[in-house]
């Protein structure tokens, strides 16, 4: 079963092959116990594996080309990843497995992992195998094949904490199969659309608003036949609700339905053929919902994510509807102090950072002094309190306000630091542009009336932005944009 490839087309075939033939067997078996008939011992399929035997450093000849920070081992010896759902990962593996190939001049080795593919795990959301048993045969269900194994798929490569047994193999890559598994099953149940709408860039909002915002400018754009291959070409919505571009003919995977109830996260994709279309998430509020949703989505390796939102201003000198740029955040949220130490910096990204400033130029077309005047760069605090601003400003005792007085913040939210946090550990480019909806330290507090007039006058302007920042990213080199700031001394070879 395990076979050498000089090619990566050749060698992508044969994990396609090899998680098609698991998955069938498994399926059949399932339909077996369904009729009655119980397996009499347990049936098993095991995910594909792609192995690389590093002979030593890639040649200085193999990189004096490359820009990418990725698409090669740290040093000789032997380097795995299991790998899942090919038909989803085609053009991703395609090209880690060119760049290993290219760098290293070593074939790779492909066959059967020893790692079993959970069974729930091979269901789209429309299989509720499940319903059609009952108690007793679901107890003879799990005992006949694997489940879902939690110890399988920590964290522990992402985070640098990893340690191979002596013999074991190296990673290849930051998730292994279980892991990017459960990830594609947690995103339809947060955000109601299936992983394969997802597009390369993201953005994360905090509010609704920028969902009719982008609803609308995304039907607008449909409304016109496609002039060109590289326009959007369709809109897809919570349900896997699907409206195709005016001309382009339905597809057979078009018949989503609307959710009875709106998922917790719901997710909107403006689709290019590419995958290199946009898709946004309204995260709702809060450094737990943040992380969770960040958690899911870098399993899809995009190119990048960005946070806009509305923030609180601290300096007097900020207006309601001024932008702020993070060049620099402060962690007050404690979701990731587990996994990401509170004194681990997180850089700005100089290529995020630059189309964001070009973008907001662009959008409002202002430049010099007047764009320095509706946009401020600074410094970002998170916390997971709401209500920070009542917390006592006098005593001996550090307060929010003296901490945030001491870090030279100019705008503090829930999220954006806990988004950009996370794309440091998982290695997703990451930026932050927020809009300041209110200043509590000088009583300009966010009242109802207030806020909706602040809402219609600015979202539209501050989503433009963020659409127009993606557009300049799209058009760089995405190995340049996967910034060696992100990949540590001993890094995995997988973008």
């Amino acid at each position: 079963m395990e076979r050498s490839h000089v090619s990566a087309e050749a060698a992508l075939a044969h994990v396609q092959a090899l998680y098609a033939d698991g998955v069938a067997r498994l399926h059949e078996a399932l339909r077996e116990a369904v009729r009655g008939n119980a397996p009499a011992r347990r049936v098993r399929a095991f995910y594909p594996r792609v192995r690389l035997v590093a002979q030593g450093h890639p040649s200085p000849e193999a990189l004096a080309d490359s820009l990418p920070s990725y698409g090669f081992v740290s040093g000789p010896g032997v380097f795995e990843a299991t790998l899942t759902r090919p038909d989803l990962f085609a053009d991703y593996y395609r090209e880690q497995f060119e760049l290993l190939l290219r760098n290293h001049g070593a074939p790779l080795q492909v066959g059967p992992s020893e790692v079993p593919i959970a069974l729930p795990f091979t269901f789209d959301e429309h299989t509720r195998f499940e319903a059609e048993l009952d108690a007793a045969s679901r107890r003879e269900l799990l005992a006949g094949f694997d489940m879902p194994d939690l110890a399988a798929m920590d964290d522990g490569i992402a985070n640098g904490t990893f340690a191979p047994a002596p013999g074991q193999a190296r990673p290849l890559a930051l998730f292994n199969a279980p892991r990017v598994d459960y990830s594609l099953q947690r995103l339809r149940h947060y955000t109601g659309c299936s992983a394969e709408h997802f597009q390369n860039f993201v953005v994360f909002t905090n509010y609704g608003f920028y969902v009719d915002e982008f609803l609308r400018m995304a039907r607008e754009m449909l409304r016109e036949p496609a002039r060109d291959a590289q326009e959007y070409l369709a809109l897809v919505e919570p349900g896997n609700v699907i409206t195709r571009r005016a001309g382009s003919p339905a597809a057979p995977g078009d018949a989503g339905m609307p959710p009875a109830r709106m998922p917790q996260m719901p997710a909107y994709h403006l689709v290019r053929g590419d995958r290199s279309g946009i898709t946004l998430v309204n995260i709702g509020v809060g450094p737990s919902n943040a992380r969770t949703i960040t958690d899911h989505v870098a399993v899809l390796r995009p190119h990048t994510w960005l946070m806009l939102g509305h923030c609180a201003g601290l300096r007097s000198s900020q207006q309601l509807g001024d932008y702020v740029l993070a060049h620099g955040y402060v962690r007050e949220d404690h979701v990731l102090d587990e996994d990401l130490p509170p004194w681990v910096p997180i850089p700005a990204l100089a290529e995020v950072q630059v189309a964001l400033q070009q973008a907001v130029a662009e959008v409002t077309r202002l430049q010099g002094l007047e764009l320095k005047r509706v946009m401020r760069t600074g410094t970002v605090a998170t916390t997971d309190n709401r209500h920070w601003e009542l917390q006592p400003f006098g005593g001996p005792l550090s307060t929010p306000r003296l901490r945030f007085s001491q870090s030279r913040a100019i705008a503090l939210d829930m999220e954006s630091a806990t988004i950009a946090a996370n794309g440091f550990r998982l290695r997703v480019p990451y930026g932050t542009l927020l809009c300041v909806s209110d200043k509590p330290l000088h009583g300009d507090l966010k009242l109802p009336g207030m806020a909706d007039r602040f809402y219609r006058e600015r979202v539209n302007q501050h989503l433009q932005i963020g659409l127009r920042a993606l557009e300049i990213l799209r058009g760089q080199r995405m190995e340049r944009l996967h910034s060696r700031k992100l990949r540590s001394f001993d890094e995995v070879a997988f973008q």
